[in-house]
């Protein structure tokens, strides 16, 4: 009897633990469904479309964003009054370990221009969205903007991107009106480490949801011909060059202002021919060009003298680099002299000038030998960034530290 009685113990036991292990594998289930790593790029006419990448747990989550016009709360979602957007996207399995993710891509377009709109994300079933967000569809035409260059976050470990995160913050309140940000590569010390990814995010999760980061592809984020998990992040323009990783280059128009981003991991000849089309063809006065490895950096990169040719025969106005981890900025450059003084205006297309914002993470090189191209080069070992304000025929640079010191300035005027 007393036998039947443990057993029937051990059985109700059994029965008891399945539960609460079922419990709390479904409790798991919905909290993996809900959206992290929120980023908004543009991907197509900053006008009218917006784009939206996020990650799940999920590889099998629905992937769905609803809108509404103006400034709201979650409750405009809810059974309120205003009239919802309703657009669904693409999810693709991405492994980690022994597991996979879903990565979720979506872009919305017929948006409305100059109109701010509230969001959220997330698999459109109750209790699975994330908070609601906004952001700003451009004008139809100005010429009066400001937008943000940072460079190399690249951190491990959650107090790494609280660096990253506290220069971003201390950006916005510099430039508190940017309307873009280009992140010049080394988002993280290895490209495959999803925590450090989450943690880059979540440390700036109070801008990037609703300001587009457009990146730029650095040796660490590309390695062996591997950007899988950067490109996963970003739903960035697929108008880049053939032969690249799809994400890993491509061109955007904001403005008067034609950007175009390069990948100085992969394929450098390949990309010559299509940046010489792509420069040719484009109306906006002002020509700017992003990439990791610099032409004129705290060092040179001699492999990239077949893109300078291309700078110079389309007289590109600035060139933002990373990778150095210190500040450098060039004097105007053609066909690999100076020109132009460093401090007066650059004027009339004389020159490119080339710059690297230092780093926005925890890494500092020591600073490299001065070299002929230098008009400033500094390291002051603290984090950096840019803004980069265009109004009408001026550009105007503005580097700062994470003090909110200014360290350097110029302007180049047409």
């Amino acid at each position: 009897m007393r036998t039947q009685n443990i057993a029937l113990v051990a059985v109700l036991a059994a029965i008891v633990l399945g539960i609460l292990l079922f419990l709390l594998w479904d409790q798991k289930d919905g909290e993996s469904n809900l959206p992290e790593s929120l980023v908004t790029t543009f991907h197509e006419d900053a006008r009218t479309t917006r784009a939206f990448t996020w990650f799940t747990d999920n590889p099998k989550a629905g992937t769905v964003i609803q809108l509404v016009e103006g400034k709201a709360t979650s409750a405009a979602f809810d059974g309120g009054s205003r009239t919802i957007i309703a657009r669904t996207g693409t999810t693709q399995p991405l492994a980690e370990g022994g597991s996979q993710q879903g990565v979720h891509k979506v872009n919305v377009t017929d948006l409305k221009p100059d109109t701010r709109y509230t969001y959220r994300v997330g698999t459109g079933e109750e209790g699975e969205w994330s908070e609601p967000a906004q952001f700003a569809t451009a004008p139809v035409e100005t010429d009066a903007f400001t937008f943000l260059n940072v460079t190399d976050s690249q951190g491990a470990s959650e107090a790494d991107f609280k660096l990253w995160g506290t220069t971003l913050s201390r950006a916005f309140d510099v430039f508190p009106d940017s309307r873009f940000i280009v992140h010049n590569g080394d988002f993280t010390e290895n490209p495959k480490d999803e925590n450090a990814w989450r943690s880059f995010f979540a440390s700036a999760a109070g801008i990037l949801p609703s300001v587009p980061l457009m990146p730029v592809t650095g040796n660490h984020d590309e390695i062996e011909g591997n950007a899988e998990r950067f490109v996963s992040h970003f739903h960035a323009p697929s108008n880049g060059a053939a032969g690249s990783i799809p994400g890993t280059t491509y061109s955007f128009d904001y403005g008067s202002a034609h950007i175009v981003v390069l990948n100085t991991e992969s394929n450098l000849k390949g990309q010559i021919d299509w940046l010489r089309n792509d420069l040719a063809f484009t109306d906006k006065p002002w020509k700017i060009v992003a990439l990791h490895r610099g032409p004129y950096g705290g060092n040179t990169y001699k492999k990239l003298d077949k893109w300078v040719e291309v700078f110079d025969q389309f007289q590109v106005d600035l060139v933002l680099q990373g990778h150095n981890h210190e500040y450098s900025r060039s004097y105007p450059l053609r066909g690999g002299k100076t020109v132009g003084d460093g401090e007066s205006p650059v004027r009339d297309r004389e020159g490119t000038v080339y710059v690297v914002a230092n780093t926005a993470g925890p890494k500092f090189n020591e600073k490299k030998e001065d070299l002929f191209y230098h008009k400033v080069h500094l390291q002051n070992n603290k984090q950096m960034f840019a803004g980069i304000t265009i109004k009408g025929d001026s550009l105007l640079y503005e580097a700062y530290d994470v003090d909110g010191v200014k360290v350097d300035a110029f302007e180049i005027r047409h």
